[in-house]
């Protein structure tokens, strides 16, 4: 299944389906580019490193959902790192901001969607510190980009027992 539109309730509702049917396996994929998947654990890794993040994700203006699924799904892993880590959120004193230019916020993580003719699909999640900016950036330019992704998955699922979420669980990034 390849979408971003599952949210854990999708994904508990499809096991129970499959509670007694242990020939069948799911593999739910919300992202098929390996490069936007690896961005998303390289920020991961970063989040905790850097005082402040946001990230900007940019979209064709047909895309019918902002932010993308993987922007939210990458402020949720930056969160949750952060939490681990002890970080303290990102810093920013705006007090007004009435038109929402400062962007959305996810568990505490600011994201800004833009949707421009000429995008496909792209990325950055910007990470500062005193003195030091990080930048994560992924661009797919074409829908040939996501190839790898999908021979990876019809590759791995029947090997995959139940209900599998995210092409990271094929891709060995240990």
């Amino acid at each position: 299944v390849g979408t971003s539109g599952f949210d854990e309730d999708a994904v508990q509702q499809i096991r129970a389906a499959l509670i007694e049917r242990d020939e069948v396996n799911v593999f739910v994929v919300p992202n098929f580019s390996v490069g936007a998947v690896l961005l998303t654990q390289f920020a991961a890794k970063a989040a905790p490193l850097f005082e402040s993040v946001e990230i900007i994700e940019m979209h064709h203006p047909d895309k019918v959902d902002a932010p993308s699924g993987t922007a939210q799904h990458t402020a949720e892993l930056i969160a949750r790192a952060r939490a681990e880590a002890g970080s303290a959120p990102s810093p920013d004193a705006t007090s007004r901001d009435p038109n929402g230019t400062r962007g959305g916020r996810i568990e505490g993580v600011n994201v800004h969607a833009v949707r421009v003719r000429g995008f496909m699909s792209s990325q950055e999640v910007l990470f500062g510190s005193e003195g030091e900016i990080l930048r994560l950036r992924y661009d797919s330019v074409t829908r040939d980009s996501l190839m790898p992704g999908v021979l990876a998955a019809l590759r791995a699922v029947q090997g995959l027992p139940g209900v599998t979420v995210g092409l990271e669980a094929v891709l060995s990034l240990d």
